[in-house]
């Protein structure tokens, strides 16, 4: 173990120990463990106070810093007043128990992940994923709980995560803040939480989780997908895919194959295990297996973006922001893919925040185009091809007729599309790299999203939804959903679409307009919204939507 190159990038941000091969808890940690898992008849613990004081014990134990006495009262408040008798009896009688067994079998569920890593294809082993190097860890759901209890009771040493770029993972400054400064959604962010560890203390489920870093690298290595420049984009003859304008729903609800869009922070997660109870955070308090990505994930880059594939759900809500609420339980019924996986695709793509007028510029729309691009495109499937074309081999039909002119790919960079209808009737040697590939590979997966970097990021939603659209086509997706959750903003979007399509443009027709319309933008020579500037006759509501400033 002390050899193992993935271990050893991501040991300084776990709480265990490594030594003589193998891994373990410190041994007070271990008996405080124990005696929580016999039940507050041993323990002691049967009340919010006394599991803080636990957590203190077992943070002393691992020499790490106290928590601000706050948090200890924001496990007080929860447990004691928060949750009714009832349920909080529960609690400490039979979900602390089983989850700290849980935990006290880390060091076990990490040998046996890593030695099944060993036996993969690929490399999947749990590891820091650092910007700039494209990668995917793949998790047992059971190893995922483990982690996550780990967080809940704040073990994760987090001195060295700053300096990494990596968030903050530990649930104490979720207490802290509902304590300080008490606000209902922080309420039922927690109970959000609280229900998933409810759920898998009953039944622990035997699915996987991947986690990805996509990358675009900035120089074209041979080998790799390159950063296209504007020329590129300006001269793409891909065709548009079709896309279906959708104005109520939710994305986390659509039932169709698609990549479901995160509007991510650059910190994935964002404010989840904070104050933030918008889209993503939203998404992460729902899905908690989505949580884990914040050990290992540094923040994003320009050129990169974040899939993750299989995280269930376990709640339902209602509201959002500050009217979010918990409402009950919510049973998963997505299929699973062959490697595990529920079919559950979401990616995480961060919008430049508060742009203003410089979001017209070139630089600005290519920055968010090739983000876009970089989460929708399938950089196993884009490498597949590529590797066919090398050895001769009869290439599979395509969506459409899109190009990839310009573009490899590196092994390493995704498993983004699943296998159930993968193509099997690909003539390729039974020896060659890529045969992991066709099992995974699918062409028929979209995208569903909706007001990318917009709202409280202050995008223009107009120019947003074009971006997508021009880069989900050119990542050869077949389908956009796109959402537009009502915004006056997009009302057109559905007669714009159309009348560009009839029109037959290509990705290359509509970023040159984009560009053309941020110019004008910028000089001032227009002042009209996207749609109006594109179509002057299309007649909009009376109602003007507000320009970015």
């Amino acid at each position: 173990m002390e050899t193992r190159e993935d271990l050893l990038s991501i040991l300084p941000f776990l709480p265990l120990i490594l030594r003589s091969s193998a891994l373990f808890w410190p041994p007070p940690v271990v008996e405080t463990l124990r005696d929580l898992s016999e039940g507050p008849d041993v323990s002691n613990v049967n009340s919010g106070r006394l599991f803080a004081v636990a957590i203190a014990d077992m943070r002393d134990s691992l020499r790490l810093p106290s928590l601000q006495s706050s948090v200890s009262l924001g496990f007080s408040l929860f447990f004691d007043e928060l949750m009714n008798r009832n349920s909080a009896e529960k609690w400490f009688r039979d979900v602390v128990p089983t989850l700290s067994g849980l935990v006290l079998r880390l060091p076990t569920l990490l040998e046996t992940h890593y030695q099944l890593a060993d036996d993969s294809k690929m490399e999947t082993g749990l590891r820091l994923l650092n910007f700039q190097q494209p990668g995917l860890v793949l998790l047992s759901q059971e190893l995922i709980a483990a982690l996550l209890v780990c967080a809940l009771f704040c073990l994760f040493p987090s001195s060295n995560r700053e300096d990494n770029l990596l968030p903050p993972i530990n649930f104490d400054n979720l207490f802290r803040l509902l304590y300080e400064s008490y606000d209902l959604n922080l309420e039922h962010k927690s109970k959000c939480i609280v229900h998933y560890f409810e759920r898998i203390s009953v039944e622990m489920p035997r699915g996987y989780v991947s986690y990805e870093r996509k990358v675009l690298p900035q120089k074209n290595g041979g080998s790799e997908i390159s950063y296209p420049e504007a020329g590129f984009w300006s001269k793409s003859t891909a065709s548009l895919s079709h896309i279906e304008v959708i104005s109520s729903g939710l994305i986390e609800d659509q039932s169709m194959e698609a990549l479901e869009v995160d509007f991510a922070n650059k910190y994935i997660g964002g404010g989840a295990l904070g104050r933030g109870c918008v889209q993503e955070e939203i998404r992460f308090m729902i899905n908690p297996e989505l949580i884990v990505s914040l050990l290992f994930l540094p923040a994003m880059e320009d050129n990169e973006a974040i899939e993750i594939i299989g995280a269930e759900r376990f709640s339902s809500y209602s509201g959002y922001a500050s009217s979010f609420q918990f409402a009950g339980d919510y049973s998963d019924k997505k299929t699973t893919d062959k490697m595990g996986r529920r079919q559950t695709r979401i990616v995480a793509i961060d919008a430049l925040c508060f742009p203003g007028r410089r979001q017209y510029k070139e630089k600005c729309l290519l920055r968010e185009t090739n983000k876009a691009f970089c989460g929708f495109l399938d950089h196993f499937r884009t490498e597949l091809y590529h590797a066919l074309d090398e050895e001769n081999h009869q290439l599979p039909d395509r969506p459409d007729q899109v190009s990839t002119d310009g573009f490899t790919a590196t092994k390493d960079a995704s498993t983004s599309v699943q296998g159930e209808n993968s193509p099997t009737d690909l003539p390729m040697k039974e020896d060659t790299n890529m045969e992991h590939l066709r099992r995974y590979s699918d062409c028929k997966i979209g995208v569903a999203t909706g007001n990318w970097g917009c709202g409280a990021f202050g995008g223009d939603p107009q120019v947003k939804a074009m971006i997508q659209w021009l880069a989900a086509s050119q990542a050869q997706r077949p389908f956009i959903l796109y959402h537009t959750f009502r915004l006056k903003d997009l009302e057109k979007l559905g007669d714009v679409v159309e009348w560009i399509r009839a029109h037959q443009w290509s990705v290359g027709d509509l970023w040159n307009i984009l560009v053309e319309y941020g110019r004008q933008r910028l000089c001032t020579e227009t002042s009209d919204h996207l749609f109006k500037w594109l179509l002057p006759s299309l007649e909009l509501s009376s109602d003007e939507p507000s320009c970015p400033p």
